[in-house]
């Protein structure tokens, strides 16, 4: 939602149209191949490489699928600044645009968090770990996160984006909203950003306590330790790059907004709460990332099916048969 994508400013003094216009095509055209990319083939990995699922798979796909979504709106994203902030696609779209920035970017940091939580549990309490992973409470515990972040969210679709002064307007703060917006910040802050990222610390000073007491673990117990650390490893990287700083310059722009506090430099302001908002989107090509060195065995997979796949093609049906099951073991 415009009241929502807080990118910009529409003051005069504090314009950085020339800015957004250079930045936001650039990172939003060079995150679209690489998030369809990335997550489609991971989907891709996880729904038909794999026979026996596992809660860990079950929470990265659905945070895949979530990417991938989101992304197929960035050509939209990139086309109305370079035309110059012109929406051309019609309003109920351009909500639907905002709606699933705030969708992805929340259903994001919730799915990563139980991911976090997991893997901790794995390790500290690992007779509760496998009760508490059990596929069917995954799936729920899924359903319950997309149900809660698209509810929470469905405010965003119903007032329009564009302001009756500029009727093109789409990704861009309207000034009559900017209270409401603080308001709402406020509750999105802690509900959504801060409870979610302490509780990724906590379970990473947790895990890094538990792997120091002495004890000398089976090899298969290792590489369960190993994945633990680096998802959380990997998730906490990803929280202190791309969801801190957003989460900071907005509220910090939205307070600036508002005459609560006063900052020197409200360009400078606006490009840097910009900036972060290019590093919150860039969140979607980086989880393939931590599928690949956090998945359950999703390298192994991907490297069989890169190999075989550079393999002469099968010309009978027992080769296809026995080509086949190599695949998909």
């Amino acid at each position: 939602m415009c009241q929502n994508d807080i990118n910009t400013t529409n003051s005069v003094n504090c314009s950085v149209d020339d800015f957004k216009q250079a930045v936001y095509p650039t990172v939003y055209l060079t995150i679209f191949p690489l998030g369809v990319l990335g997550n489609g083939v991971s989907i891709y990995v996880f729904l038909k490489l794999y026979r026996k699922k596992s809660p860990v798979n079950v929470f990265m796909l659905n945070l895949a699928i979530s990417d991938l979504l989101f992304v197929w709106t960035l050509p939209f994203r990139a086309s109305y600044y370079l035309r110059n902030s012109q929406w051309v696609f019609g309003d109920i779209f351009c909500r639907i645009v905002s709606y699933s920035l705030y969708v992805n970017m929340y259903c994001s940091i919730y799915f990563l968090t139980v991911l976090s939580i997991v893997r901790f549990v794995a390790i500290v309490h690992p007779f509760k770990h496998l009760k508490l992973t059990a596929i069917k409470y995954s799936r729920i515990i899924c359903a319950v996160i997309w149900g809660f972040v698209m509810t929470v969210s469905i405010v965003l679709l119903f007032k329009g984006c564009t302001s009756p002064e500029y009727p093109c307007r789409c990704l861009d703060l309207q000034e009559e909203s900017v209270k409401k917006m603080l308001v709402m910040n406020c509750i999105v802050l802690v509900v959504g950003f801060f409870l979610p990222f302490c509780t990724i610390i906590c379970c990473y000073v947790l895990v890094i306590k538990a792997l120091l007491k002495p004890r000398v673990p089976k090899a298969k117990i290792r590489a369960s330790h190993k994945k633990a650390v680096s998802t959380i490893v990997i998730t906490l990287f990803m929280f202190l790059l791309c969801f801190l700083p957003y989460h900071i310059l907005r509220t910090v722009y939205l307070l600036d907004k508002c005459k609560v506090i006063m900052v020197n430099s409200c360009k400078l302001l606006a490009k840097g709460t910009a900036i972060t908002h290019s590093l919150a989107v860039m969140n979607s090509c980086l989880d393939p990332v931590l599928y690949y060195f956090a998945g359950e065995n999703f390298k192994e997979r991907f490297k069989t099916k890169k190999r075989l796949l550079s393999f002469k093609k099968p010309s009978t049906p027992e080769d296809f048969i026995y080509w086949y099951h190599k695949l998909t073991k």
